[in-house]
């Protein structure tokens, strides 16, 4: 069921399915919870599935930038609050998995498990994300968007599902500018490089095989510093919950099945 709930002084638009353990799932820069529909449909029989937009996407409000870490990890928090869910087992790819890992460390015992896909403690540089709050300041989003998207997906991905891929932009392209240009702040400024001794949930990292935006490489080092397991998802980029939904699922639940509470 698709809800409104005003939280943290703002409204975030959120779904909540299924029965069971809480699990959590957190969407990446430019994206909304429709990226999680496959797994949230194959987790939902067993699970308690949460799903939202982020501040600033989708149908959540967009306050004006510049936003933290802190604001989307308190963001999170509050929503929880509202719910009533003290402990939950969180998924998140990208700036979502920064938002889960920030959560883990500052509340471990809300934290049953995490799984964090295609992230890494240090996205980007603040030269790298103040190029990109500029571009879209002199052009649009729209316009820098289509460079994004080309690296959210494989080659194939493009060639053979291109409605879908032109689908993805779209939504990319319709984000609010406050709000994305707010998660670039974000970013920017967001280092948990040497600050993730406050994790004790388990985890399993996740990471598409040809990701250039978040490469593999970048998971190699979160999983060594978690201690935590790291799996490729083949034939995908910076999204593999779209582009190889199946491989995602199966990964998660067979993770959840051991350490989300069932």
């Amino acid at each position: 069921m698709t809800r409104i709930a005003k939280v943290n002084g703002l409204v975030l638009h959120y779904r909540l399915e299924g029965q069971g353990p809480p699990v959590v799932f957190i969407n990446s820069l430019g994206s909304d919870l429709r990226i999680w529909d496959a797994q949230a449909e194959g987790l939902a029989p067993d699970f308690q599935v949460l799903r939202y937009d982020k501040r600033g996407h989708g149908l959540s409000e967009a306050p004006p930038p510049p936003y933290t870490l802190a604001d989307h990890t308190r963001d999170l928090k509050a929503l929880l609050d509202c719910l009533g869910l003290e402990r939950a087992s969180l998924v998140g790819v990208s700036v979502g998995g920064m938002i889960a890992l920030d959560f883990a460390r500052t509340h471990p015992e809300r934290t049953r498990a995490l799984v964090l896909m295609d992230t890494g403690a240090r996205i980007g540089s603040v030269e790298s994300w103040n190029e990109r709050i500029k571009a879209i300041q002199e052009t649009s989003l729209a316009e820098v968007a289509r460079g994004v998207v080309a690296r959210w997906f494989t080659p194939q991905f493009f060639k053979e599902r291109p409605a879908e891929a032109q689908g993805y932009y779209q939504m990319l392209a319709r984000t609010p500018v406050e709000g994305y240009i707010g998660t670039c702040t974000a970013l920017r400024d967001a280092d948990l490089r040497g600050q993730l001794s406050g994790v004790k949930a388990p985890a399993l990292v996740l990471c598409g095989a040809q990701d250039s935006s978040t490469p593999p490489t970048l998971s190699e080092a979160l999983a060594q510093e978690l201690k935590a397991p790291l799996r490729l998802i083949e034939e995908a980029a910076h999204l593999p919950c779209i582009e190889q939904p199946r491989a995602v699922l199966s990964e998660i639940r067979a993770f959840l099945e051991v350490y989300g509470g069932r």
